[in-house]
């Protein structure tokens, strides 16, 4: 509750001087600044030459009343934001919800009690103070969001591209170990836990990055003509590499490469399908095998992966979308996760015009994927 008032400006506005007087006494007692005004007109002069927090109003003045300035006053936006304090001697329901519907927010009925009209007006002056805190909070707090943001994508910026490099280095060794006998065994599972741990990195990374330029609305999709199952081949290509790490194998199944070509942006799809292969690795046992599977429906294409892991809980799979909870666990492995991922598959499914879709029963599996509108073949 505010104690000091003495930072605050009241404009009372009656045509009867002896009232002017009284409030203004009665105000400056609690060490209020108080400006006063005969008639609407000069309340308008007295505004433009000094912004005040609050405005007492007589409603039964000659000329323009005081039901017509509050009306003037709340469709200026240069006024519209003070607080308005009816004084009047008409006490019928019909002018109190009229005052409200001007933007009235409150009355104080005449001949007025000081005590009630000090309670009053400090009432106002406190919501005023509250309501103006919690906008400097507001816009302090957009500022801190926005530099967070900013130094999010400057840091995965500058990471993206070596991180990019190294990873792809490791790829290339990995696969070329199986040429060489000499190798130490031990080194060749180093090297593949180094190369598992660069493409977790990457796509990390990868996620923050275009996270953070959602949020700051700086992702624009760029389509173009792509074959989905030959971009998918190639990812699980990669990933198949980390599945080796877990003895897990991924299976590909999809029609004919003519039937599921897509107009979409190449990178936000290929993000999209390395995190949902990402998560069936992360979620499925040991020993076990993942389905990739490619299905050309009547107007679209759709992309399902299948594990045969740990699943989710009716519970848990409600908590995925949601920004706010930003849900994550931990894998079979106890591989660790930003919670990034699907938000971000949805996020390119809705760029792309496209859907996500999923479904797990705990224990059991899950299935996550995605259609998108298949490409309609001009003549």
């Amino acid at each position: 509750m505010l104690k000091d008032f003495s930072k605050y400006k009241i404009l009372v506005v009656d045509d009867i001087p002896a009232n002017i007087l009284l409030l203004k006494v009665m105000l400056e007692q609690s060490k209020l600044q108080v400006f006063t005004a005969g008639s609407s007109k000069e309340a308008y002069t007295q505004l433009n030459k000094e912004p005040v927090d609050l405005i007492l109003l007589d409603i039964l003045m000659p000329g323009v009343n005081g039901f017509e300035l509050a009306e003037q006053l709340k469709n200026n936006p240069d006024y519209q934001d003070i607080p308005i304090i009816f004084l009047t001697a008409l006490n019928a329901t019909s002018d109190i919800i009229k005052g409200f519907d001007l933007g009235a927010d409150d009355f104080i009925s005449k001949p007025f009690n000081k005590e009630e009209l000090l309670v009053r007006v400090r009432y106002q002056l406190t919501l005023l103070e509250a309501k103006r805190t919690i906008q400097q909070q507001t816009v302090e707090l957009k500022k801190t969001i926005s530099g967070r943001d900013k130094l999010y994508s400057v840091i995965a910026h500058d990471l993206r591209m070596p991180m990019s490099s190294l990873k792809m280095s490791l790829n290339i060794l990995t696969m070329k170990t199986g040429e060489f006998n000499a190798i130490d065994p031990d080194m060749v599972e180093i090297l593949q836990s180094a190369n598992e741990l660069s493409e977790k990195l990457f796509i990390l990374l990868d996620n923050l990055l275009k996270w953070t330029r959602s949020q700051l609305g700086g992702l624009v999709a760029f389509p173009q003509d792509i074959n989905l199952s030959e971009l998918t081949e190639g990812l699980i290509e990669v990933s198949a590499m980390i599945a080796e790490n877990k003895n897990i194998k991924i299976n590909f199944i999809s029609p004919d490469n003519k039937e599921t070509d897509v107009f979409v942006d190449i990178d936000m799809i290929k993000t999209a399908i390395r995190n949902l292969l990402s998560n069936a690795i992360k979620f499925s046992y040991r020993g076990s095998e993942i389905d990739v599977v490619i299905e050309k429906g009547k107007d679209e294409v759709i992309l399902r992966v299948i594990d045969r892991g740990c699943g989710i809980s009716e519970e848990s799979l409600c908590k995925l979308m949601n920004v706010e909870t930003h849900y994550t666990t931990y894998g079979t492995a106890n591989e660790s996760g930003s919670g990034l991922g699907l938000l971000l598959v949805n996020e390119f499914m809705k760029l792309n015009y496209g859907r996500l879709f999923f479904s797990s029963i705990a224990g059991k599996g899950s299935t996550f994927g995605f259609s998108l509108p298949a490409k309609v073949d001009s003549f």
